[in-house]
C-alpha cells in the first residue's frame, strides 16, 4: 500500500475541512468530527506546496485541519503514511482509525497552545506514576510475573541512559531522582515538537515513559509494550477468564494507537533513509 501511494500524483486543488479530530493526552480529544460520514471522495493523492511541505488532496480539493489550516505535513514518507488512512476507508469514514491524521492536525492546530518545553513537561509527568515502577504485594504469583517481566526492562533503561529509577509497592511510588529527570528532559529536548506529540500519544497511551522509551528505542516490539503495559489485567484474564470479546477488542485497539504513534514518532525525527526502506518494503 506505501509503495502504491508513494507514486499518486501530485496536484493542486480547493481546501478540504478535514472531520477527523486532534488528540492531547492533558485534555480530551480535540475533534470537530461525528462517529461517521459517507465517504466523499475518490482519489487520494499528495502534493509539494510551499516551503517543501507536503499536502493531501482528496479528489480535487486539499484536505484541512479541524482548525482551518491547510493540512501539511513536513515529509513524504509522513504524507504516504497519512494517504494511506485516507485510501484505505470505506463507504463510511471512519474517523477513529485514522491516527496518523489526528496525530498531524494535533502537531498543526496544537489546540492547548503548549509549547515544546510543556509537552516534555507532560510527558515526564508518566514518570512519577509509571506503570512498570508500581508493584503489588500480593497475590505472590502476580508479585513474581511483575518482578519477571518488568525488572530487565526497568535494567535496560537504567543502563541505557545511566539513570536510577526503582520500583516500589508504596502508593506513594518510588522517588525519582532529580538527576534522572534531567537526563530524560535532555533526551526528549533532542525530539522536534511533532515527534514529542507522537511520543507524548505513546507514552498516555501505555501509562509509561520506560515501556515508551523501550518501544521507540526498538528494544520492545509494540506487542511487548502493551502486553507488558496490561500485566495485571492479562494476569487477572488469565487466572478469572476472559469477558467475551471486549478483552480482545480493547487489545487490538491499543496495539493500534501504539503503534501509530510510534511510526508517527519515527517519521517526524529521522532521516529520509527510512523513507526510501518503507517504500521499498
Amino acid at each position: 500500500m506505501l509503495r502504491g501511494l508513494a507514486r499518486l500524483c501530485r496536484r493542486g486543488g480547493t481546501a478540504v475541512q478535514s472531520p477527523c479530530g486532534c488528540v492531547a493526552a492533558s485534555s480530551p480529544a480535540y475533534s470537530t468530527a461525528t462517529p461517521g460520514r459517507k465517504k466523499f471522495y475518490q482519489d487520494v493523492s499528495i502534493s509539494q506546496g510551499e516551503g517543501g511541505l507536503f499536502e493531501i488532496n482528496l479528489d480535487r480539493g486539499k484536505l484541512k485541519t479541524p482548525g482551518g489550516k491547510l493540512f501539511t505535513v513536513p515529509s513524504e514518507v509522513l504524507a504516504v503514511a497519512v494517504a494511506t488512512e485516507w485510501d484505505s476507508q470505506k463507504d463510511t469514514l471512519k474517523f477513529y482509525t485514522m491516527h496518523l491524521t489526528t496525530l498531524c492536525n494535533t502537531a498543526l492546530d496544537n489546540p492547548t497552545q503548549r509549547n515544546k518545553e510543556q509537552v516534555i513537561t507532560a510527558a515526564l509527568k508518566f514518570l512519577e506514576t509509571d506503570t512498570v515502577c508500581y508493584r503489588v504485594e500480593e497475590p505472590p504469583g502476580l508479585v513474581e510475573l511483575q518482578n519477571n517481566e518488568w525488572d530487565p526492562v526497568l535494567d535496560w533503561i537504567e543502563k541505557r541512559y545511566n539513570v536510577v529509577i526503582g520500583s516500589s509497592s508504596s502508593i506513594m511510588g518510588p522517588l525519582i531522582p532529580k538527576e534522572t529527570k534531567a537526563t530524560f528532559r535532555q533526551h526528549l529536548a533532542s525530539y522536534n515538537f511533532w515527534a514529542l506529540i507522537g511520543l507524548e500519544f505513546v507514552i498516555a497511551q501505555l501509562k509509561s515513559l520506560v515501556l515508551s522509551f523501550g518501544l521507540i528505542d526498538r528494544h520492545l516490539t509494540v506487542e511487548k509494550a502493551v502486553l507488558l503495559s496490561r500485566l495485571e489485567e492479562e494476569y487477572q484474564i488469565q487466572r478469572w477468564g476472559n469477558v467475551e470479546w471486549a478483552h480482545d477488542y480493547d487489545m487490538y485497539e491499543l496495539r493500534a494507537r501504539t503503534a501509530a504513534g510510534t511510526l508517527f514518532v519515527h517519521l517526524c525525527s529521522e532521516s529520509s533513509t527510512v523513507k526510501h526502506k518503507l517504500l521499498q518494503d
